[in-house]
This record gives C-alpha cells, sequence and structure tokens, in this order.
C-alpha cells in the first residue's frame, strides 16, 4: 500500500452509507468528463449483476495518464452527479481523503470497512485491454469479483489481453452473472450489451474544437 495512504479504519473518510447484506457495484474514473457509455455501464450492471447500488467513485486523478487535460475535480464531481441522477447510484470521491489514487488500495479499504457488504468492481473493456498495466492488478482480482462490460471496438482486444489471460480459469459464465457479487474473488464476468460509442477522450476533442 502506497505510504500516502490514510488508515483503513480511519472514520475521517467520507464514504457512503452501506448496510450489511449490500450488493455494492463501484465504478471507478476520473470522468473526463462522464458520458452516456459511462452512465450505460452503470445500468448494465445493476440490472445484469442484480445489485443494490452503483457507486461512481471520481478519483483525482489516472496514475496512467497525464493530468494536463485533466478539469479540477469540483467540476467532474458536478458533471458526474448530474449524469447519475438515479436512486440507486451515488457519487462520491473519497479518494481525495483516502490520500491514494489507486484501485487496488480502494478496494481493500473497502472491503475492510464494510466487512458485511459485497463489492463487485465495474469496469469497461478498454480498461481490461491495459489492466496488467495498473498497481497490484493481481490484488484487484483477488479482492472482489469484478464484471467487465463491453465498449464498443474493445469485445475482443480486452479477452485477448495479458490480464484475461491470466485469470480466464476464473471467468463466470453471463449467464451466472446476477450470482457474480455472492461469488469469492477472484472471480470475473464479461457482459456483452448495448455499446454506446462516447469516450471521454473524443468528447474532450470535440469541446477543443468548438472552443478553437
Amino acid at each position: 500500500m502506497p505510504r500516502s495512504a490514510k488508515s483503513f479504519g480511519s472514520i475521517g473518510i467520507p464514504t457512503p452509507p452501506a448496510p450489511r447484506g449490500r450488493r455494492i457495484g463501484v465504478m471507478g474514473g476520473s470522468f473526463n468528463p462522464p458520458h452516456q457509455g459511462h452512465r450505460l455501464a452503470a445500468e448494465v450492471a445493476l440490472q445484469r449483476l442484480g445489485l443494490d447500488e452503483v457507486w461512481w467513485i471520481v478519483t483525482p486523478g489516472n496514475p496512467l495518464k497525464s493530468r494536463g487535460e485533466l478539469k479540477p475535480l469540483g467540476d467532474r464531481l458536478t458533471a458526474v452527479r448530474a449524469l447519475a441522477l438515479h436512486p440507486r447510484m451515488r457519487v462520491t470521491a473519497f479518494e481525495v481523503v483516502l490520500g491514494s489514487p489507486f484501485t487496488a488500495v480502494t478496494l481493500q479499504f473497502l472491503s475492510r470497512r464494510y466487512s458485511g457488504v459485497r463489492f463487485v468492481w465495474i469496469m469497461g473493456a478498454d480498461n481490461l485491454v491495459t489492466f496488467n498495466r495498473w498497481q497490484d492488478w493481481q490484488g484487484i482480482a483477488a479482492t472482489v469479483p469484478m464484471a467487465i462490460v463491453d465498449r464498443p471496438g474493445y469485445r475482443f482486444k480486452a479477452l485477448a489481453s495479458p490480464a484475461a489471460q491470466a485469470i480466464a480459469r476464473y471467468r463466470v459464465s453471463e449467464a451466472d452473472a446476477r450470482h457474480l457479487a455472492g461469488m469469492n474473488a477472484p472471480a470475473w464476468v464479461f457482459l456483452t450489451n448495448e455499446l454506446a460509442p462516447h469516450s471521454s477522450t473524443a468528447l474532450r476533442q470535440h469541446t477543443d474544437k468548438k472552443e478553437d
């Protein structure tokens, strides 16, 4: 765990309430900006995995990406809240207080703080392509089950990626997706669905052209 991360037991880290027995999907990212593809992934996870809630965790910044085009956290939080208007979706940025941008630390923290909650990590197929470059990606896969949501043009790249091949034996049939939250990690499912052709990079480029 990075030395900057605060104690897992710290009561000063503001996370959403989560009663024991809940099944919660966790979807983290810089959301720079958030788009309908993110919203679709959250909706698909809610429905297909039988979750009680989905938490959108807006990160201070992605360690694998340049911060040159990163909008202020407050602006991104406002945009995510506007997009994630749903009675079973929560928006949080507690990683700022946690003191670490790494997903492995975040999931370890949540698992220890909420020992009676079943968490599932949700990410797009585009992220699975480079998942093996994430800090302690094996630890992420071993901490909570994972749901990979299909993204345009990434299905075959994702399933052929180094990380997918390394954890292939833990893949769960899509027909059993509703049972994923109750499974012990490592376990993961690839969810096919109607695809939304949006990306944060394309939206930023479009905005830059309009401003020019």
